[in-house]
Order: C-alpha cells, then structure tokens, then sequence
C-alpha cells in the first residue's frame, strides 16, 4: 500500500458513521484525561480525533486511499461533489 500525496489535497469525504462516533468518543475520553494528566500528546490526538470526526475527512485515510463509508454514503457523496463541479 503507497502513500499518495494528491489524495490527500482532494478533501473528500472517507470517514463512514460508525468510524465518526468511534472517533468522537475517543476524542472527548482522551481530552478529558488530557484535562487531568495535563498531557499534551493526549490533548493533540483528542483533537485531532474530534475534528476528523466533524468533518468526515482523514488525511490519513485519504493518503492510503482508504474508506469507511458505506457503499450507498460514496455514491452519495460523489453526486454531490460531481454536481458542485459543474455549478462552478
């Protein structure tokens, strides 16, 4: 598996409902445990988390090509990004 650098400027959606949730509860665990321990990393991976999950995008993801979208989520969502090119 190649890490691809384009990929990763193109900004679609790759983080499906289940992965979102995951990231979230992890996120929020870890930023409060970053509140008691007062551990930067923590805090940093915590917003991290957070932030993917808010917007349905991962770098990481992207980089690898990888997917967690349902089939029926990527068909949706390369309508609307198609249809957003040809407005422009």
């Amino acid at each position: 598996m190649n890490f691809d650098y384009k990929r990763m400027i193109k900004f679609e959606h790759n983080v499906g409902a289940k992965d979102k949730k995951i990231r979230l509860i992890s996120g929020v665990v870890l930023l409060a445990v970053s509140l008691f321990t007062a551990s930067v990393i923590l805090l940093l991976v915590g917003l991290v988390l957070v932030a993917t999950s808010y917007f349905g995008w991962c770098p990481a993801y992207s980089g690898f090509g990888k997917n967690s979208l349902e089939a029926g989520a990527v068909v949706a969502d390369t309508a609307a990004s198609s249809e957003t090119e040809n407005d422009a």
